[in-house]
């Protein structure tokens, strides 16, 4: 059940923001020597701590670089850096429009695990983010999903209590995560089966 004040918190790649772009691990292998397969494990292997404000982007590629036995310059790394960035910049028009459209009926809300930098231009690129009611970047905050940390900051940041949250996002053990603090939780799979569960939790308009 809803509460008086429904807000409804979506995570960002794999719901509103589509996944990163088919071909785009591929291309950063290449500008980095590495086979696709060894740098797609490096470039996960060390993620969260960049999606967690505790390295820059400078450090994250330093550390996969190193891991798979290869130097570069600050070019190479910057050319890394806006190749990944690119990666990660499509997003789901028809997303976009419906969680907007959700603000006549509830505050709405983003909570990503980003990189601060990724987080500034996506923002530069994506300008609706900015009329949402509360954005958190995981980045921007030094703490991802699925810590419990996450989901207290946008708790204390809008001023509200666990239960008035849905917290909508396509992996599992996010929701899980976020249930345990208290908020009520939805794994996404598609807008159609998102819009009927949000219609069973919001007030009747």
């Amino acid at each position: 059940m809803s509460t008086d004040r429904p807000i409804v918190l979506f995570d960002l790649f794999g719901v509103i923001a589509r996944h990163q772009r088919p071909g785009a691990m591929g291309e950063m292998a290449g500008l980095s020597g590495a086979p696709t397969d060894a740098f797609t494990t490096a470039y996960w292997t060390f993620r969260q701590p960049y999606d967690a404000g505790q390295w820059t982007a400078p450090q994250y590629w330093t550390t996969v670089l190193d891991s798979l036995s290869l130097t570069a310059g600050p070019d190479t790394i910057e050319k890394l850096r806006l190749a990944d960035i690119a990666g990660w910049s499509r997003v789901d028009d028809r997303m976009v429009a419906y969680a907007q459209s959700l603000r006549e009926r509830a505050e709405v809300a983003l909570l990503s695990n980003i990189p601060a930098d990724h987080a500034d231009a996506f923002l530069t690129a994506q300008p609706w983010v900015r009329h949402l009611d509360h954005v958190t970047f995981s980045g921007k905050i030094k703490a991802a999903k699925p810590d419990p940390a996450a989901f207290r900051h946008c708790v204390v940041a809008m001023h509200a209590a666990p239960a008035d949250f849905l917290f909508i996002d396509d992996r599992d053990e996010n929701v899980r995560a976020a249930q345990a603090t208290g908020m009520n939780g939805h794994v996404f799979t598609g807008r159609e089966e998102l819009a009927r569960a949000l219609d069973t939790w919001l007030p009747t308009p």
